[in-house]
């Protein structure tokens, strides 16, 4: 795979059993271009293993006085320099391949499993971790596969390298050979206490950012509370306990690269003394001594390639526990093997549930029922509530883990694949997302082409939207649908980019379209004009609001109430409001002592207000 090539048509399905096991699995789907980089790399490697032997046979020819030999050797030192220069250049072209397609591999996958939780991703897993696994993780576990192809090449070549002294000059090939592994092994025993410590410092900075973005993410409210400064004060505490930390890691680091410099020097100083005193005994020639101690000068060069490793299994392990643990992340949970659950479903294994047309929504957790082909509205007095129950409708994951999963025509929305659940159900929570781009491209979506978006943004009511971006479009923008919106839609208000993004739902035209507060950022004249374009246009199609505004909810055929997570009443928004306390509390907004007077008293609360007025006015008269 080239970087050319990307991104993958199918990343693969990831082994995400432990940290480990994920690395091992991105290793085997990056083979071939590991076994690139490590050819290249034995080429490097060997060049420069070769130079120490060149400079002795060259010092040989000049002690012996030999200028044939001596124009011999110049000419395989200008051999190595080419396959050095040829395989460094290629060996870090290839290794930054891998580490790029390896990154882009575990960010499709990453992608693709954000698209299939949806919302109920950041309900699983903590909105910092999320923003770690897919920023820093990625780098380090790209970092880490890059890393294995010149560990490697630099392994084969320190081992062949010590073989090789030990047949060259035995005396000195075996410190060498003794040495060497002392070297590569001395900080193993260091590396668990600071992998750790660079785990606390991940921890603490994954709980930062996510402060960071909680409190960007509510600046407009933080702001009309006062509460700036004491946001302010807790992001400072957590960032000074993540720089606490870096320092802390840093040192326990800094501790492992001192004894990669410390060893290897009193390695060459061991060969130096005891090299001499084998010359001056004429156990060993002068060639052979100066070609030993070339030799272990250049085996630092491939020994950092040890610890190059062992610091990047050392970060990519918990970054990769941490993608693998997002990557195991299902829409269902799958029942255990053998544990019967129920009745044996007829469907031959594999095979994907029809859905029938036509068929009701229900969601068996609340007892909500959305008839098919009707305009049904919701109101739910806990706002968070009617997000979870929005998310159950989309057929998004339950809270809890064997949670039953919404039905369409008795088919659980669960079992179908994503693309077909999108297809029949979709849902446009309460914060819709508009990206970057012209008007054009936001309604390039995958619809049924019934509803075209100058439809869809009539009964949105965007007449107001168009105008603004006209008016905002560069010369020679002749259509309003090739003027650009810039990225979440900024330079626009909230109640614009609200109606653009209910637009872009009505243009998909899905069998069941459900809407979580599409007018809450509107005012009630366009509100009470969306609500009749929105009935207008899905007429005969299902469409769940769910919405406390009494101008969506009067257009609605019928209303359900849930309260305390269940169903509790059903009728039209009047019959409701007339005949359900709580329903009336949710809708206009009553206090306790107004639902007590209305229970109570003999008069409706309309009644009461307007008597209310009546005595006001005749007070004033007599006075």
């Amino acid at each position: 795979m080239q970087i050319s090539d990307l991104p993958y048509p199918d990343p693969g399905v990831p082994d995400v059993r432990s940290g480990p096991r994920f690395l091992w699995w991105l290793g085997r789907n990056q083979l071939g271009g590991q076994l690139k980089s490590l050819a290249w790399g034995l080429l490097h490697h060997a060049g420069v293993a070769g130079l120490p032997l060149a400079v002795g046979l060259g010092v040989e020819a000049v002690v012996d006085g030999d200028g044939g030999r001596l124009a011999r050797v110049g000419a395989l030192v200008l051999l190595l320099g080419v396959a050095i220069t040829l395989g460094d250049t290629m060996l870090h072209r290839t290794a930054v391949t891998n580490w790029i397609t390896a990154a882009a591999r575990v960010q499709q996958l990453l992608a693709g499993k954000t698209a299939e939780l949806g919302a109920a991703l950041t309900r699983r897993v903590a909105a910092g971790e999320v923003v770690a696994v897919s920023t820093g993780d990625v780098e380090k576990i790209g970092w880490f596969v890059e890393a294995v192809s010149r560990f490697l090449a630099a392994a084969v070549t320190i081992l062949a390298v010590c073989a090789g002294l030990l047949f060259f000059a035995p005396s000195l090939g075996v410190v060498v050979a003794v040495g060497v592994p002392v070297l590569a092994l001395a900080v193993l025993p260091l590396l668990p206490r600071a992998t750790r410590r660079a785990d606390v410092q991940r921890e603490k900075a994954g709980r930062a950012t996510e402060l960071a973005s909680d409190t960007v993410a509510g600046l407009r409210v933080l702001r009309g509370i006062g509460g700036e400064e004491l946001f302010l004060g807790r992001y400072r505490a957590a960032s000074q306990e993540v720089r606490q930390a870096a320092v802390h890691s840093a040192r326990m680091w800094a501790l492992i690269s001192a004894v990669q410099v410390l060893l290897p020097a009193l390695l060459m100083l061991a060969v130096v003394v005891y090299g001499a005193r084998l010359a001056l005994d004429g156990r060993v020639s002068v060639g052979e001594l100066v070609t030993v101690f070339s030799t272990v000068a250049l085996l630092m060069y491939p020994l950092q390639r040890v610890e190059e490793i062992a610091m990047a299994y050392s970060f990519s392990r918990p970054s990769a526990q941490r993608a693998a643990r997002v990557l195991a992340l299902t829409r269902t949970e799958e029942p255990a093997a053998g544990t019967g659950g129920g009745s044996v479903s007829a469907e031959p294994a594999g095979a994907v549930p029809v859905v029938p047309a036509g068929g009701d929504l229900y969601d068996p957790e609340s007892g909500l029922s959305a008839p098919a082909g009707r305009f049904t509205a919701v109101v739910c007095g806990d706002p968070d509530l009617a997000g979870r129950l929005a998310d159950r409708l989309g057929g998004h994951p339950p809270e809890e883990p064997d949670g039953p999963s919404a039905l369409l025509g008795g088919v659980p929305l669960g079992e179908l694949p994503l693309e077909t659940a999108r297809t029949w159900v979709l849902v446009q929570d309460k914060d819709p997302v508009l990206l970057s781009g012209t008007l054009r491209e936001l309604f390039d979506v995958p619809a049924s082409g019934a509803v075209p978006p100058e439809r869809a943004l009539d009964a949105a009511r965007c007449g107001d939207v168009l105008d603004a971006l006209a008016q905002a479009a560069p010369e020679g923008v002749e259509d309003v649908m090739d003027a650009r919106i810039t990225e979440r839609g900024r330079s626009l208000s909230g109640g614009q980019r609200q109606r653009l993004a209910l637009a872009r739902s009505l243009v998909t035209d899905p069998e069941v379209l459900v809407l979580d507060e599409p007018t809450s950022a509107v005012d009630s004249h366009t509100e009470a004009r969306i609500a009749e374009g929105v009935a207008a246009l899905r007429k005969g199609r299902t469409t769940v609001v769910l919405s406390s505004s009494p101008l969506l909810l009067d257009r609605a055929d019928r209303v359900v109430l849930v309260h305390g997570g269940r169903a509790v009443a059903e009728g039209t928004h009047r019959e409701l409001l007339a005949g359900e306390p709580r329903y009336r509390a949710v809708v206009t907004r009553e206090t306790d002592e107004e639902q007590r007077v209305a229970r109570t008293g003999p008069r409706s609360a309309a009644g009461t207000a307007v008597k209310d007025l009546q005595e006001l006015s005749d007070i004033e008269e007599s006075a």
